[in-house]
């Protein structure tokens, strides 16, 4: 039998062929539409990669289970359980006191989008005259700093008790007595107070240079604070001006201090009625359930900065 020179080179090259590309192409796992087939450490990576986010899975369903129950048996294995359970999560009082509850939300929801403009306008009013420049503006610097220091001292009930209680005793004429309009007053002069050092920081937060730019290309002080500074404080100070919308929605249940029936008032109504106090429990559930959405799209804005950030992406 004769064999040519040729043949083995052809046969060796047929079987390298057959190992780079597989018959019927690329079709072992994790395999591309390009031909491209992952080598086997990386296939085992992979492999334990998902056995090890399956375990951890595992584990922290297990660990949560084992946490739940025992927090169970501790509450209800105390002496005065079944006196908590009667006074504080009685289905009855909580069935009687989630509609007038939650038409006195209505109240707290007016109440956080009014004041919430308000205390975004007025915290950047104080926000801008405090980075103003100049000797000129320096009374107004001066008062815009005495405002946010004394303001942001101030504890939010008393300040609430002094507007509310203090104004109508004044018999002022022309001036409200009424609970609502003042208890939204004191809020937003607490809450614009930190408003404004959020933006004050952003302000700041900016590069000179960029002010610098603008006025090289002809801008004026104003025009240049107006569209090229202020855009990227903002811009930068979402999430922190998130969260305080997130505490002026939770303290606008404090109005109910001056009569107004707010949801916390409603609950408060009737807890003096019964003696029971599940509706305040109730009242504390739909705030939460006011406020988880808010939390969690603060969370997701400023996750998604994150990664521009990261990214090098323009704030």
């Amino acid at each position: 039998m004769t064999v040519t020179r040729g043949e083995p080179a052809r046969e060796g090259a047929d079987d390298k062929s057959g190992m780079a590309a597989p018959e019927g192409g690329a079709t072992g796992e994790g395999a591309s539409g390009d031909g491209y087939v992952p080598s086997e450490r990386r296939l085992a990576r992979e492999r334990y990669q998902r056995a090890r986010a399956h375990r951890a899975t595992a584990v922290a369903a297990l660990s949560t289970l084992v946490t739940a129950a025992v927090l169970y048996l501790v509450v209800v294995g105390a002496p005065g359980w079944q006196r908590t359970k009667e006074t504080f999560f009685s289905a009855h009082y909580a069935r009687e006191a989630l509609p007038k509850v939650l038409e006195g939300l209505w109240l707290n929801v007016r109440l956080l989008l009014i004041c919430g403009v308000a205390v975004l306008v007025l915290g950047m009013l104080i926000a801008v005259a405090r980075t103003l420049r100049g000797p000129v503006f320096f009374p107004l610097r001066v008062l815009a700093a005495a405002y946010t220091d004394f303001f942001r001292g101030l504890p939010l009930i008393i300040n609430l008790m002094i507007v509310v209680l203090g104004v109508p005793a004044l018999r002022l004429q022309g001036v409200t007595v009424d609970p609502v309009l003042l208890g939204g007053t004191a809020l937003t002069l607490t809450y614009s107070a930190y408003v404004a050092e959020v933006f004050r920081a952003g302000i700041e937060s900016v590069h000179p240079s960029q002010r610098a730019a603008a006025r090289s290309l002809g801008l004026t002080n104003r025009q240049a604070l107006r569209h090229v500074v202020l855009p990227q404080a903002v811009r930068r100070q979402v999430p922190p001006l998130l969260n305080d919308l997130v505490s002026l929605q939770k303290d606008t249940g404090l109005v109910s201090i001056g009569g107004a029936v707010d949801a916390v008032r409603a609950a408060d109504i009737i807890v003096g009625r019964s003696l029971n106090y599940t509706p305040y429990i109730v009242a504390g559930l739909v705030f939460v359930a006011l406020t988880i959405p808010m939390t969690r799209f603060t969370d997701w804005v400023t996750a998604r900065m994150d990664r521009r950030r990261a990214q090098g992406g323009s704030l």
